[in-house]
């Protein structure tokens, strides 16, 4: 028996040249479509002109997109964990290459759902990388991994900030997909060339259970989670819309939605094959590390609806800014993202998860309770902004570190499968809860054509983000007593 001695070790704990050549093609992805993703937001009022459709109507441009990255990325994690990581990581990403292929083509509203849809289903791609990236990493070094990852997103979205407008405005809304087609299938290319992940696992599965595992897709459990989240989504978009007349509906939905999810969860523990392992879910570590993703979501989605409309408003409900300004103000929120991502990382890698946590949460809170104090100007709010997302960064890679240390080998899939629904499902709710307070609380101003959100509306948001923020902060001391009582395994 081979003795392993103190080099052998420090060998091992070593990133290989293999692993980092993949983080850097998973690290363009995540920069493709969150690029995709932030140049298209600018182009909707154009979308709304061009397709001749109402504001109600344009928002499910966004709110299809999410209810098709809900039920997929769950199910990509699961069929990851059968069929392999690359192998699903080629299907998904080649779905979505369709789909922004076909996204500049399209001539109605109908079609551009269809097309946001399939594109949806491309973002179920990121659970798989990040279990290749738990795989191809040291256990130690994996924080760094999944950081540099988090930090691209926040590439994608400067990139997609400074260029959207101009691109816009010079081309039209259709370039924003057309630029996007040769970078999606020069990556197509590059993932089956170069990315190499040791699925030895999948060998067992011979035979009978080779046969079975077309079998273990939890069909029934997929069907009810979509009726359960699509509810759940089409009353969050009644409620954003503001319509009065809408509230039967909403509550109609709202209990459609609870119903099919009790009936998600009894079908769950019943199947032999699960999409969604409620034993993983209901995991004492795994379970506060989702929520403290869920409101990382829902803090930054508020903040992507509230701050356009803050600056954009007539002055004095608002700055009065145009949308080269707007991009302005956000940019200190994107850089340091781009920045403290990877930076975070390194941290967590030296001091651990739970002590980043807390210190993320807490900065967070700072951040909130500074914009709510203090957002009259635009250098306040950028200032502000920055501050927040040193904390979420800090939050989202050590809490998406503790599930992935947390999580058996065998689970990862479905596991970084629920946590990305999780934070779907966040930023769902950050966006209508911010369009809630901004559709009751607003008025007009004389010589100006349209209503405006008032100072009240504004105020109710970031209070509301300052004590939700503060209840992550009792949900990561809840995280590191829990780690204290049980030890992370593999």
């Amino acid at each position: 028996m081979k003795v392993s001695n103190p080099s052998d070790k420090g060998l091992q704990e070593r990133i290989s040249p293999s692993a980092w050549k993949t983080l850097v093609i998973l690290s363009l992805i995540a920069t493709m479509v969150m690029y995709a993703e932030t140049m298209l937001i600018p182009a909707i009022p154009d979308l709304i002109k061009d397709f001749h459709i109402s504001y109600g109507m344009s928002s499910w441009i966004l709110t299809a997109y999410l209810i098709a990255g809900a039920i997929m990325t769950p199910i990509s994690g699961k069929l990851s964990d059968i069929y392999g990581r690359k192998k699903m990581l080629l299907i998904v990403m080649g779905i979505y290459a369709i789909g922004v292929s076909l996204g500049g083509f399209a001539t109605d509203i109908y079609q551009m759902l269809a097309i946001r849809i399939i594109q949806g289903i491309g973002m179920s791609m990121f659970p798989i990388a990040f279990a290749i990236i738990r795989e191809l990493f040291p256990r130690s070094k994996i924080a760094i991994g999944q950081g540099v990852i988090t930090s691209m997103f926040a590439a994608g979205a400067v990139i997609g900030l400074v260029a959207g407008g101009h691109l816009i405005q010079n081309f039209g809304w259709n370039a924003t997909f057309f630029s996007i087609i040769p970078v999606a299938i020069a990556l197509l290319v590059i993932i089956a060339r170069f990315i190499h992940v040791d699925e030895s696992h999948l060998l067992a599965n011979t035979g009978q259970d080779k046969a079975n595992a077309k079998n273990k897709i939890d069909v029934q459990g997929a069907i009810t989670l979509t009726v359960s989240i699509s509810a759940f989504l089409m009353a969050l978009t009644m409620v954003e819309n503001g319509d009065d007349a809408n509230t039967f509906s909403v509550l109609g939905l709202a209990i459609i939605g609870i119903v099919y999810m009790i009936l998600f969860a009894i079908i769950e523990k019943r199947s032999s094959s699960p999409l969604v392992s409620m034993k993983v879910l209901a995991n004492k570590i795994i379970l506060p590390s989702n929520i403290l993703i869920m409101i990382v979501g829902l803090s930054m989605f508020m903040v992507f609806q509230t701050i356009p409309v803050l600056v954009r408003s007539p002055s004095p409900l608002g700055f009065g800014e145009d949308p080269l300004t707007t991009s302005n103000v956000q940019l200190p929120f994107a850089l340091v993202l781009l920045i403290f991502g990877p930076t975070s990382g390194f941290i967590i890698a030296k001091l651990g998860s739970t002590k980043p946590i807390i210190v993320g949460s807490i900065i967070s809170t700072i951040g909130f309770a500074d914009l709510y104090l203090n957002h009259s100007t635009e250098l306040l709010v950028s200032v502000n902004l920055a501050i927040l997302s040193t904390g979420l960064s800090l939050t989202n890679v050590g809490a998406m570190n503790v599930i992935m240390l947390s999580t058996p080998k065998q689970d990862i899939g479905v596991s970084l499968g629920m946590s990305t629904l999780i934070r779907i499902v966040g930023a769902s709710i950050g966006p209508a809860m911010a369009a809630m307070y901004m559709q009751t609380h607003k008025t007009s101003l004389p010589g100006v054509v349209g209503a405006f959100p008032t100072a009240d509306s504004y105020n109710l948001i970031f209070l509301t983000a300052t004590l939700i923020s503060c209840a992550s902060i009792g949900l990561a001391l809840v995280l590191r007593r829990q780690l204290g009582k049980t030890p992370v395994t593999n």
